[in-house]
């Protein structure tokens, strides 16, 4: 019997064939930064203050200028930031019914005059200092008592992520990769265009969410499927480039947004490539490995003696013999926590899944709320992915998994910590050790997939990955509400809370195995006891963990000996 990796062999392990495919799904995997992050930018909220109709007359007849405008009517109130202008309330006066005229506007006004007067919301809407770029924040006046429905736009992507990724996978293993693939692109290109043209509050939560369901099934599609087009030793490789794609979406991200200052048009800005990647129905194949696994070896045939084609190899085994050579049994969730090891690995690496999308969202996020060129400190603080994905190449090979896994999430806690107490005095330091952070996090978000997949044995591989990647969502869905809401009580608030979760995700690392030049685990034996492959295998077949396969039944010690 001939499998896949066997012909591979011979027909090319990463050759033109896999290079143009490679290509062309590194480029679906770039728009998935504006979507993920895109808030920086579609939801900023800009300096606001409450609208007095009355002032404003006044300010017509007097050519009254804005700033004094703003100091007669905003009471003074304590902040993270110091004591400044209310943002939420102004004073409850009449300007009609003042003794203040064109003529003495320019009187001082002393503190206790101003303390006598009463205040009130908002009730009149705000006025923005748009700066020239508009968001959903100033069209559906999200502010003041109503900020925290930002967070539920961002929670709400995050819930779509998760549901998308479930339910586009099972699609993925039920119909076949390329279908669910075109579908996940047919449906984020309509909900974005969607999410463009929402009238109100309402609709966009609804449509950013259906969006979110689209675009992060599509993008787990495309990673499996390149993965599976390779050799097993290019998977590591393709991976992480595959993720340095998204970093590219980073790069571009901010330009595109300095380029086109309202919200509505960046996210078709965003949508339009999805649109295009429906053409891949013509340049992408379904996946071999797929196709074996249900039993439609002709098609497999047709597509892998197309690769070698392409690859210009020829084929001398006997690829009519190809058959499926993964593993029909399959596991549940309670073989992820029913012994005690794999527990540990599945409570370890959820935390992990969930502190990298926290610390690595919360710290992106975190930009636009610093008051700085949103635009420049975006564009660094993508840039030093770039040297995290080369970090990971150079170091995971020749050191190992753990060391730098744990190692990454260390330094990007501490820095995250340190960036915190740096004054803003030293805003060079400050900027070098929050690109440090991402730095960290970057590298630790990339090695979490690789690592998740060499710890498991084979029959819950995919499940072990799959539930432990949904805390990633669930930590996308918490950002928001842990990152904003703190930093109004006290801007560095959040990063003392991604600080203390990367240290502590750092720790925990270092209790799992290193599993460089390890054979990945076929068994539960296999983790439970590594050391079972050199005993006798009746001393193997007398242990707690190696009685019965949950799945077939069978002793897992005698599954080992007959294969």
């Amino acid at each position: 019997m001939t499998t896949f990796d066997d012909i591979l062999e011979e027909a090319g392990k990463f050759g033109r064939f896999q290079k143009r495919i490679f290509a062309l799904l590194c480029m679906a995997s770039m728009p998935f930064a504006g979507v993920y992050v895109g808030v920086v930018f579609q939801g900023f909220t800009p300096d606001h203050w409450c609208h007095d109709p009355g002032l404003e007359q006044l300010r017509e007849n007097c050519g009254l200028p804005l700033e004094k405008a703003r100091r007669l009517i905003l009471p003074l109130v304590n902040s993270s930031a110091g004591v400044l202008p209310s943002q939420c309330q102004r004073y409850d006066v009449d300007w009609n019914f003042t003794d203040l005229t064109c003529e003495n506007l320019d009187r001082d006004i002393t503190e206790a005059q101003r303390a006598a007067w009463p205040t009130t919301s908002c009730k009149n809407g705000w006025e923005y200092d748009y700066e020239g770029r508009e968001s959903f924040v100033t069209e559906f006046d999200l502010v003041c008592t109503d900020a925290w429905l930002v967070d539920v736009l961002q929670a709400i992507l995050g819930v779509g992520f998760l549901v998308g990724s479930v339910c586009i996978g099972f699609l993925a293993d039920k119909f076949g990769r390329k279908v669910s693939f075109l579908v996940s692109n047919v449906l984020s290109a309509l909900t974005g265009i969607l999410v463009a043209i929402s009238p109100n509050y309402i609709s966009l939560v609804v449509f950013r969410a259906l969006h979110g369901f689209g675009v992060k099934g599509g993008w787990m599609v495309a990673y499996v499927l390149i993965t599976e087009l390779v050799g097993v030793e290019y998977r590591r490789v393709v991976g992480v480039f595959f993720q340095m794609a998204f970093s590219c979406g980073i790069i571009v991200l901010p330009l595109v947004a300095y380029l086109i200052p309202n919200w509505r048009w960046i996210q078709v800005a965003f949508t339009l490539p999805y649109i295009i990647f429906m053409s891949y129905y013509w340049f992408v194949p379904e996946s071999p490995r797929w196709l074996l696994s249900q039993n439609n070896s002709s098609k497999a045939v047709e597509i892998t003696e197309a690769l070698a084609k392409e690859n210009k190899k020829t084929l001398s085994k006997n690829i009519k013999t190809l058959k499926d050579d993964a593993h029909s049994a399959s596991g549940s969730f309670m073989d992820l926590i029913r012994t005690p090891n794999i527990r540990k690995y599945t409570l370890i690496l959820s935390f992990n899944w969930f502190t990298s999308a926290v610390v690595y969202q919360g710290l992106i996020m975190r930009l636009g709320i610093l008051g700085g060129n949103v635009y420049i400190d975006f564009l660094i603080s993508g840039l030093v992915e770039f040297p995290a994905a080369f970090l990971i190449l150079f170091t995971i090979e020749r050191i190992g998994r753990r060391l730098p896994f744990a190692t990454a999430n260390i330094v990007s806690g501490a820095a995250c910590l340190i960036t915190a107490f740096i004054p803003e005095s030293l805003l060079w330091l400050k900027t070098v050790m929050a690109c440090v952070g991402r730095l960290g996090i970057s590298m630790a978000f990339e090695i979490v997939m690789f690592v998740n997949t060499e710890l498991y044995p084979t029959f819950i591989r995919n499940l072990g990955v799959s539930v432990c990647c949904t805390l990633c969502d669930i930590g996308g869905i918490v950002v928001p509400f842990l990152l904003y809401r703190l930093a109004v009580i006290w801007l560095e608030l959040p990063l003392i809370i991604f600080g203390v979760l990367a240290v502590i995700a750092g720790g925990l690392v270092l209790l799992l195995p290193e599993t460089k030049g390890v054979p990945l685990p076929e068994t539960i034996d296999d983790i439970e006891l590594p050391n079972s492959r050199l005993k006798n295998p009746k001393e193997i077949s007398n242990s707690s963990y190696a009685q019965r396969n949950p799945i077939t039944g069978v002793k897992s010690s005698s599954l080992r000996q007959i294969s």
